[in-house]
């Protein structure tokens, strides 16, 4: 039993445990590419958060990781078999019903730790920002924690190399031959402002890859992934337990 894990422990162990944080993963199931399975982003996010919650928990902090939300945003992938999709507004009410459980009980921290591009809550967040005046709500998002171009050749975005060397590391029963991955060739906008980042269009996920992936795996190993994860859990470890540590009057401080 891991007390941090909520699916894992007990009322025994929760009801005299005041909580800091509570930890909120949320993945996506889709295909990824060939070789990897669809539930690529729910096994990261299980596992970056409990890891890393494993880290804040050892130095002292009262941190809960409550189970993933497998589904997320995929609403540019309505032809590929079985993406599942959760529009924005579904996104929204499901924060809001597990926010006002948390809110209720005194737990007015929340990370929502995002394992999928396809999520962003930010705008979510500035909504429900109003109606809980009394939490701290925010995202962590793996995938942008600088680094990975110290360990890998290719950084793609999806199901490549860096995607592949974490599966490969965590979960490698579920992972086919590298002989059999697409090799994650992309296309992209014929409007140069399209992949310029300051204009904006959701892609459909069919006319841009042809085996769903981005970013060639041809280089992932085992290796490789265990090396960045523990990078990245380390990380966000210490940012779970600063977060789970500070009062909520020193959020902010004058710049040095």
């Amino acid at each position: 039993m891991r007390p941090y894990i909520l699916a894992e422990t007990n009322w025994k162990a929760v009801k005299p445990t005041d909580f800091q944080l509570a930890v909120l993963p949320w993945g996506a199931t889709e295909a990824h590419n060939y070789h990897l399975p669809y539930g690529t982003d729910n096994i990261l996010a299980d596992q970056i958060a409990a890891e890393s919650a494993r880290i804040a928990f050892s130095r002292g902090a009262k941190v809960m990781v409550l189970p993933t939300v497998p589904f997320g945003v995929n609403t540019g992938q309505p032809d590929v078999k079985f993406d599942m999709n959760l529009n924005p507004g579904t996104q929204m009410m499901i924060l809001k019903d597990l926010i006002t459980v948390l809110d209720r009980q005194g737990i007015h921290k929340l990370v929502i730790m995002n394992t999928h591009g396809g999520n962003d809550f930010r705008q979510i967040i500035r909504e429900l920002n109003l109606l809980f005046p009394n939490m701290f709500i925010c995202q962590c998002n793996w995938f942008k924690i600088p680094g990975a171009e110290h360990y890998f050749d290719d950084l793609g975005e999806h199901a490549g190399e860096v995607e592949t060397s974490f599966i490969q590391y965590l979960a490698p029963e579920l992972v086919l031959p590298l002989a059999e991955a697409g090799d994650g060739k992309a296309r992209v906008f014929s409007v140069p402002a399209l992949n310029e980042g300051w204009a904006w269009a959701e892609r459909q996920w069919t006319k841009v890859t042809k085996d769903t992936g981005i970013g060639n795996p041809v280089l992932a190993t085992a290796e490789k992934g265990e090396v960045f994860y523990k990078l990245v859990t380390e990380k966000i470890g210490d940012f779970l337990y600063e977060l789970a540590m500070i009062p909520a009057e020193d959020f902010y401080k004058d710049k040095i």
